[in-house]
């Protein structure tokens, strides 16, 4: 059952670089605690902050986003140094973690809270975004690509027990991604 909490509000910003020369980028791959978890073992990646996006209520909480009908997706903040991962970095390893052949849903979780997203918060990633989109249309690949590009809005960081999930509560999160076939799915679409 979800525990309601404040959530932070984060307005988007046309500049997603911070102080310091950190950068942020916003993905929607399903369970945001499986994003989560993959973003952060990548190199580069400072954290990885679960949340929601694109949706039409205020300060959703996890019940109302995972029951379906505001329109919100789970998403992660990805925070990273521009100086040891690139945006287009990002992309690729984005990609290569979701299954983008499928509408509304990522592995055994479905709804359009879950669907496959990337959320553009300026001109130069939206460019970016759509490149690596078409790019992996053209490759023959797959027959159709679900994952939707969008401007980023306002990000509602999700209720503090589910950040870091996966650390937090290794076995119950590894059970879930064994379960929802996660991984197998991954390696089945990408060949890997």
């Amino acid at each position: 059952m979800a525990a309601l909490c404040t959530i932070a509000v984060i307005s988007p910003a046309a500049d997603t670089t911070q102080a310091g020369g950190a950068a942020s980028a916003i993905f929607g791959g399903g369970c945001f605690w499986c994003i989560e978890a993959d973003f952060e073992k990548l190199p580069g990646v400072i954290e990885a902050e679960s949340g929601y996006i694109g949706g039409h209520v205020k300060n959703p909480t996890y019940k109302q986003v995972s029951n379906g009908g505001t329109g919100h997706v789970e998403v992660v903040r990805v925070h990273y140094d521009p100086t040891m991962v690139t945006y287009d970095q990002l992309l690729e390893y984005f990609w290569r973690h979701i299954d983008p052949t499928v509408k509304d849903r990522q592995f055994c979780d479905t709804g359009g809270q879950y669907r496959s997203a990337i959320f553009y918060g300026s001109d130069t990633e939206k460019a970016a975004a759509l490149a690596s989109k078409t790019a992996l249309e053209k490759s023959g690949k797959f027959e159709e690509i679900y994952t939707e590009i969008a401007q980023a809005g306002t990000f509602y960081r999700a209720e503090e027990y589910h950040q870091d999930y996966y650390k937090k509560n290794p076995l119950r999160y590894k059970f879930y991604r064994a379960t929802c076939r996660r991984d197998s799915r991954v390696d089945e679409v990408w060949g890997t």
